[in-house]
This record gives structure tokens, C-alpha cells and sequence, in this order.
């Protein structure tokens, strides 16, 4: 890719891992326990977007996590991955159908390999956004995302910081895999 994408150019491309875990709070068990997972990510690549003199390029993408064996995935998300070369800011815009939008930004270089991306409830730049039901029940503090880029791999570890009902402290909620590319 072009250097137009910064470190996001080396995502473009169709993405599977199968050694995923998400770290949460089960229901059915009342308590937190791990689920494996398998994922699907697609990156396409569109731009500039220019916003006066600010010009962005960016990733569509849409990921997907299915538990062993299953025919509808537990978890989705779509959304945007944004790159401003002037300023080094980069950004990631999703939802996830569950009533939750998230923006998250940080800072890296245009051929950084390491980047860290945050977001909180409240914050006037990175914000995090939800719908009622989750205000009252499982609300997202925080969020976390480090990637790691490879040589035709990439991994994150996330964390999503809970304020559940069902507990006194807050919850972290983490997930982690490793995608390989597969187109």
C-alpha cells in the first residue's frame, strides 16, 4: 500500500485467526470465564477524505467471531480505520450491534508496527457511546486496542473496562487473537 495509509496499509486484505479468546463475564454461569474464538476481518482501503486541510485515507472493515462449530458468529463489528499522515493521529469508528459505538484514537508513525488506541465514556475527543440497556447493565468504561503488526500477520489485545450490575468492581473484559492473511 501506498504510504498514503501509514501503518494502516498493512491490513489491507481478507484476515482469518483461529486462536482467539475473549475474556468476559458469563451469564449462563454467573461468573467470568474464556471462549475461544475464530474471526474474520476484511480491510478495503478508500481515500483521501478531506475535511478542509486535513485529508484522511482509511480502511472499510467488517469483522465477525464465531464459537467452535457455529453457523451465526456471537459477535460483529463494522466500521472505519482512519489515518491522518500530517499529524500521525489514527483513528478507529465502530459499532457493534449490541447498541454500542466507539471511537478510539492514538498516535503513531507512518511505519510504526506497535500502535495503541484508546477510548472512554465522557471523553471529548475519543468518546464511547451506548443505548440505555447497557448504561444500566454492562456500561463500557474504557476501551484499549494495541496491534501489532507482522510479516502477513497481525494481533490486538483489547480491553474493554465494564461497570456490570452484577458486580462491585469493574469488570475488564479482554480479547486477543493473531490474524493471518488469507487474501
Amino acid at each position: 500500500m501506498a504510504n498514503e495509509w501509514g501503518p494502516l496499509g498493512a491490513l489491507v486484505g481478507e484476515w482469518e485467526g483461529e486462536g482467539g479468546l475473549d475474556t468476559s463475564y458469563h451469564h449462563a454461569e454467573g461468573k467470568v470465564g474464556g471462549t475461544p474464538y475464530l474471526e474474520k476481518v476484511s480491510f478495503k482501503p478508500f481515500g483521501p477524505v478531506d475535511n478542509g486541510s486535513q485529508h484522511l485515507y482509511g480502511l472499510d472493515y467488517k469483522t465477525a467471531m464465531w464459537r467452535n462449530d457455529e453457523e451465526n458468529p456471537f459477535h460483529t463489528e463494522v466500521g472505519y480505520w482512519l489515518w491522518d499522515g500530517a499529524t500521525g493521529e489514527i483513528l478507529r469508528a465502530f459499532a457493534v450491534p449490541r447498541g454500542i459505538t466507539v471511537l478510539a484514537g492514538g498516535h503513531a508513525d507512518a511505519d510504526a508496527t506497535t500502535f495503541t488506541l484508546k477510548s472512554a465514556v465522557g471523553d471529548p475527543q475519543y468518546p464511547i457511546g451506548e443505548g440505555r440497556y447497557l448504561t444500566a447493565n454492562a456500561s463500557s468504561v474504557s476501551y484499549e486496542a494495541t496491534i501489532t503488526l507482522g510479516d502477513g500477520t497481525w494481533s490486538y489485545a483489547e480491553t474493554t473496562m465494564l461497570r456490570m450490575k452484577e458486580m462491585a468492581d469493574l469488570l475488564p473484559h479482554t480479547d486477543h487473537n493473531t490474524m493471518h492473511k488469507v487474501g
